[in-house]
């Protein structure tokens, strides 16, 4: 499913315009986003999952194509972790 497809989805289902539904996608996603940018940042999503960034240290790596060895540097990434619910309608 796309953006789009899922922003239509959203009209659908709470009958509004498609433009209404792309702002309220828009301010969820923003909202998740400065959540995260917070030390330990952390949305939780009750039955649907938990994000949250974690902080990953410089550690050594092999370019696969070469085989030469490489230093990736140390970066903060989002983890996702789905809820029982989202667990259950996928199953």
């Amino acid at each position: 499913m796309t953006k789009t497809e899922l922003v239509d989805y959203m009209a659908k289902e709470a009958k509004i315009s498609k433009e209404q539904a792309l702002i309220a996608f828009n301010s969820f996603i923003e909202g998740i986003k400065d959540a995260l940018q917070f030390e330990n940042g952390k949305v939780q999503l009750t039955g649907f999952g938990t994000f949250s960034t974690v902080h990953r240290n410089e550690r050594k790596g092999r370019n696969p194509g070469t085989g030469e060895e490489i230093t990736i540097p140390a970066q903060n990434t989002v983890k996702f972790k789905p809820g029982k619910n989202l667990k259950d309608a996928v199953e």
